[in-house]
């Protein structure tokens, strides 16, 4: 639906069952209201820039590359300041849409867009002509205060009456990661969707992005191990994108358990990987492992939905075992550089005024 507020509802479906079945609980949350359907881009990255317009002139705050997959509600997507991934011209083609479209609008104020890159072509998903909940990230990540410029501007003071010429541009690397519930709702599936499930959100910052991210996840509770068994359990359309999340883990000392799919396209590569039964396949399964302690990570990507699915069984035990469950390739992705970064030895610390030369 369109008319809600942080995704309720909404849902990326691949097969017509699976649409029939939305069309179906879709009418029993709003019966009265229309149901809109939109082309899902597969594999695409999501950018959200944060802006400020006086109507002359628009200067952008920040262009946050988000970490998961664009269909990740962008309340519960780890994003980074400025990009890691994005090339430089891409960046370029972003800002000049976004004042494009700020002058389009004639906007007074803040404004954020929400693109998709794929395959180089970028793609607009929402002009909101109003803060967004990135702002006060963005102004804590690179020292503008975005919300009072905007206040200002508001009441008529323009950008360069306030004395802000240029658009920041931080020498470090901020990560906003989102801190979610799932501990205190035991059985919930912890996949994330186009629904917002987060209930706040916490920052790392360091010079590169790798160590940033390791900071965001220690702050979000969710430390990543430095040693022990990884479970990796993927959608047949994620397991050759895993091959090479696999292979730096067991590259880095972690021994590797897998479900027999994932592990015969591990093993065809030359991973080492030991396999472990469904759970309807027998025992001991993966429930087994965790009960016992002897799981330290746990990366499934999901090809069911809902809490009844063994997917579904599998991430609620790691919660409640206190396990780190990753449910995307780009948050494997993520989670390796950061792995192989606090390698290199213990992250320095610093006061953000210092970062921000205050």
């Amino acid at each position: 639906p369109s008319f809600v507020l942080g995704g309720r509802a909404m849902e990326i479906v691949y097969d017509e069952p699976s649409l029939d079945r939305y069309m179906a609980e879709a009418i029993d949350v709003s019966p009265d209201h229309p149901i809109l359907i939109d082309k899902f881009l597969e594999d695409a990255t999501e950018v959200d820039v944060d802006a400020v317009s006086d109507g002359q002139r628009t200067i952008v705050g920040g262009v946050m590359e988000h970490i998961e997959e664009a269909g990740i509600h962008s309340g519960d997507s780890a994003c980074a300041l400025p990009p890691f991934s994005l090339r430089p011209e891409t960046i370029a083609e972003l800002k000049r849409q976004t004042y494009a479209l700020a002058e389009a609008l004639s906007v007074r104020g803040l404004m954020n867009i929400q693109f998709a890159v794929k395959d180089g072509e970028i793609y607009v998903l929402e002009v909101n002509p109003r803060a967004s909940r990135t702002v006060p990230f963005v102004s804590k990540a690179t020292g503008l205060n975005l919300a009072r410029v905007a206040a200002r501007v508001m009441m008529g003071r323009t950008l360069a009456e306030q004395g802000i010429t240029a658009e920041p541009v931080p020498s470090y690397v901020s990560v906003k990661e989102s801190v979610l519930p799932f501990a205190k709702f035991p059985g919930v599936d912890i996949v994330l969707g186009p629904e917002m499930r987060s209930t706040g959100e916490v920052m790392g910052i360091d010079r590169d992005f790798p160590a940033a991210f390791a900071k965001s996840q220690a702050a979000a509770s969710s430390r990543l191990p430095m040693s022990g068994t990884v479970f990796l359990s993927v959608a047949a359309r994620d397991r050759r994108a895993v091959v090479p999340v696999a292979a730096k883990l067991a590259a880095m000392g972690y021994d590797l358990m897998g479900t027999s799919g994932t592990a015969a396209v591990l093993r065809e590569q030359g991973i080492v990987v030991d396999v472990v039964p469904k759970l309807r396949e027998g025992r001991p399964n993966l429930l087994d492992h965790l009960a016992n302690g002897q799981i330290a990570l746990i990366i499934n990507t999901p090809s069911g939905k809902g809490a009844r699915t063994d997917e579904g069984r599998i991430r609620a035990a790691a919660v409640s075992h206190g396990v780190p469950c990753i449910t995307t390739i780009n948050g494997a992705r993520a989670a390796v550089a950061a792995l192989e970064r606090l390698r290199q030895g213990e992250l320095d610390v610093y006061a953000l005024q210092d970062l921000l030369g205050a």
